[in-house]
This record gives C-alpha cells, structure tokens and sequence, in this order.
C-alpha cells in the first residue's frame, strides 16, 4: 500500500520517502497543479520522469518544458524553480540519487572520466521515464533486486544518452573567493546570520559587490542560500528524528509554521509527512519478489543496445505489458 502525503492544492498528492535496500537514492511520487517551487538546489541529482501533463522549470537562465514521456535532469548543488506547464499540473516519479551512486554507476558501466553529470536538462526517451517508474514500483513492492538493477541500467542509459563529465567549480577570481567565505560565514551561523551589510564588512566589501558575487557563484542571492541551506539542513535532523518544532528552530526558522512554509516550497511536501515516510525506511522489508534471470538478462541487453532509443517504453513493472500507470 503506498501512504501519500498531502500536497497544498486540490487533487495534489505527493510521497518523498526512501528505501533502506536502495542506499544514497530518494525517492518521490507527485502529482501536482497549482504547485510552485521556489528556486533552489539539491544534494543529490534529480531524475524526474514525466508521467501526464508538462513541467516547467528555470534553469541555467532559461524555462525549461518537460511533457509526458520526457525527464527532468538536474545536476547536484543547480538552482531551478519548478512549476505547472498546463492547466492539470503534471504527475511524475522521482529518484534522487547521490552523487557517489551516479559516479559508481558511471565508473562501472560508461566511458566518462571526471565527476559525471547530465549535459541538457530535458530528455526525451519514453524507454527512460518507464524505468524510473520500474524502480519506484519495485521499491514499494520490496523487491530489492529489482529495484537496484533498474536504478544502475537507468542511470547508465541517462549518462550514454546524455551524459558529461561536469566542469569543476575553481575559485580565482577576487568575487568568487569573497562569495566562498560567505558561504563559509553562512554555514557556520545558520540559524543567527548577520545581515548583508554586517557580512559585508566583515569580509571587506560592498553589500552589492558581495550580492553580484554571491550569486554569479551559487546561482542565488544570500538570502534564498540561507533558506536552501536551512531547508536542507532540516532535512537531516528530520532523518535523524528530531521533531519538526524542534528542528525549525535549530536551523534558524521563527516557529513550525515557518518551517513548514519553506519545506513545501523546496521539498514538496510538508516536514511532517516527509519525516513520518521516511521513518518507514525503518521497517522489516517484506518478502522479496526476485524477477527470474532471463527476466533481467532480456532487461539490460534491450538497454544497452547500442541503438536503443526507438522511444519504446519497456513492459511496466509488475503490470500486464502496455499498462501506462506507472
């Protein structure tokens, strides 16, 4: 049985949890309509398969469009929004895996030297988006076997389709290195930060050349990276079991209110419903539906064919062959 969460917004239902089997990865299920996220990052990589509507999001200066059959792809630590392209939202599956997963997928299975990323942000592979539902599918049945395999032959897919080695961030110039011990100064005093003017002359320069140079390195101004940063360091003390209340006030919100505004605007869905997923991680797997070795063998030779990419999307997991729900 799949819990949702609730989503702000009639019909919008959301589930963030992950699975003990599946180590370093997040996973999600939404379906969102009037859902607006604010611009920010993630530690992980996003690899979102568009199931019904269109997605919007601005990224790297540009709106982005991802429709059924299509996947989002964000690199880690990249701002982006995120937004309804139509009128009934759009429904999709998630999984966020770490970037030590992607670089251990990519050393074992691809050519690509460096830290590995994903070179356009919207692809269009319908085959893809059907895996990722498959992985998803197979972690809520408990099918740890499954639900590794199609990870590792998903991910493989994406990096062969679309995949980089990612241009490593060098600190030279004076503005970066002023933005970097901001950054530094920012970390250290999450939850009592100085304000702009105060971060500025402790580092030696003017509020706005600290603004132009915080945000032409992180892609945001201090203030959103605070929130982000707030935000994300949330998400750890609710992973560890401290209370929403408590962790609010930890990393520096007023209140539980506060908190709970920013979280849903980042996460999508609220610190309560998330934490009380992903403490089901906790629980006893059940028993293993194990997928038979001509099952798996048929699996990766169609995806790592050298001309796959003919757009079939592969039988979905534990349904008749053909079924659209992911």
């Amino acid at each position: 049985m799949v819990r949702s969460g609730s989503a702000s917004g009639s019909g919008e239902r959301a589930r963030h949890w992950r699975y003990a089997e599946l180590p370093g990865v997040d996973l999600l299920r939404a379906r969102y309509v009037r859902k607006t996220f604010v611009r920010h990052t993630h530690e992980h990589f996003v690899i979102a398969a568009i199931a019904e509507g269109v997605e919007v999001f601005h990224h790297r200066g540009a709106d982005q469009y991802a429709g059924a059959g299509a996947l989002a792809l964000v690199n880690p630590d990249t701002p982006h929004t995120g937004r309804a392209g139509v009128p009934e939202g759009w429904r999709y599956g998630a999984v966020y895996p770490s970037p030590d997963v992607v670089a251990e997928i990519a050393a074992e299975t691809t050519t690509l030297r460096g830290t590995p990323g994903f070179v356009s942000p919207v692809l269009d592979d319908a085959y893809a988006v059907g895996l990722v539902h498959q992985v998803l599918r197979a972690a809520e049945e408990g099918n740890a076997l499954a639900a590794d395999t199609l990870l590792r032959v998903a991910v493989t897919r994406l990096l062969r389709l679309n995949g980089g080695p990612l241009p490593q961030r060098e600190v030279r110039s004076a503005g970066a290195r002023i933005a970097a011990r901001a950054r530094g100064v920012l970390e250290e005093r999450l939850a009592d930060p100085p304000t702009l003017e105060e971060l500025a002359a402790d580092l030696g320069t003017s509020s706005f050349a600290l603004l132009r140079a915080f945000r032409d390195a992180y892609g945001l101004p201090p203030h959103a990276w605070l929130t982000d940063a707030r935000v994300r360091r949330a998400r750890r003390l609710l992973d560890a079991g401290t209370a929403p209340a408590e962790a609010a006030v930890e990393v520096g919100f007023t209140d539980q209110p506060h908190l709970n505004r920013h979280f849903a605007r980042i996460v999508g869905v609220p610190p309560g419903a998330y934490q009380r997923e992903r403490k089901n991680v906790q629980d006893p797997p059940g028993a293993l539906l194990l997928p038979s070795g001509s099952w798996q063998n048929r699996k990766l030779s169609r995806t790592y064919a050298p001309t796959a990419g003919d757009g079939r999307t592969p039988p979905s997991y534990g349904t008749p062959s053909g079924s659209g729900s992911p």
